[in-house]
């Protein structure tokens, strides 16, 4: 469904967000372990009405992290990129720093809402140290590596990914002035 049809005020480019899905995983890369995590991106994106246009499997390693996201981001056929793996605290765990060689514009409320969403239920959830940002208007967000991360952290995505689309995109730069308010006991 798109942003549009849920009565939204359309996302970029004709009411559909247009994702990549890149998973980092050395094991992956070389075809040795199934990419559940970029499957779970995908069904999320095709139950919203969401493109998938590119989806990659990269190797934990710097340079062809940040050269993946660039060049998606850069060629404007994305307006978002969803990153999964490389984000913990392993040698190998690179994500973060490719991602933020590329970023213009860091977000760092959406990183932390992902980490603070899934912390109380799964401590080591803090042990992520996930970016997102902007380059051009291209969002993008580091997921965790395994699947229940990426869900719960998609479910954060969706309070928000499609205004934060049309802001990029400069299609509604306005804010609605509802807010929900707590109360404090």
């Amino acid at each position: 469904m798109t942003a549009a049809a849920r009565g939204g005020e359309g996302a970029a480019k004709g009411g559909n967000i247009r994702i990549g899905i890149l998973t980092i995983s050395d094991l992956g890369a070389v075809g040795q372990r199934a990419d559940t995590s970029g499957d779970a991106i995908l069904d999320w994106a095709s139950e919203r009405g969401y493109d998938v246009v590119v989806r990659s499997v990269v190797a934990d390693e710097t340079d062809r992290i940040a050269g993946k996201l660039a060049r998606w981001a850069d060629s404007n056929e994305v307006d978002v990129v969803l990153t999964t793996g490389g984000t913990g605290l392993t040698a190998r765990d690179v994500t973060p720093e490719a991602t933020a060689a590329i970023l213009e514009r860091e977000a760092e409320g959406i990183a932390e809402a992902i980490r603070a969403a899934s912390g109380p239920g799964f401590p080591r959830a803090w042990l992520s140290r996930g970016k997102a940002g902007t380059r051009g208007k291209t969002l993008i967000v580091n997921l965790p590596g395994s699947t229940n991360g990426v869900k719960e952290g998609l479910t954060v995505l969706d309070k928000f990914l499609d205004h934060a689309v049309d802001l990029i995109s400069g299609t509604n730069t306005t804010h609605d002035a509802r807010r929900t308010t707590h109360a404090h006991g």
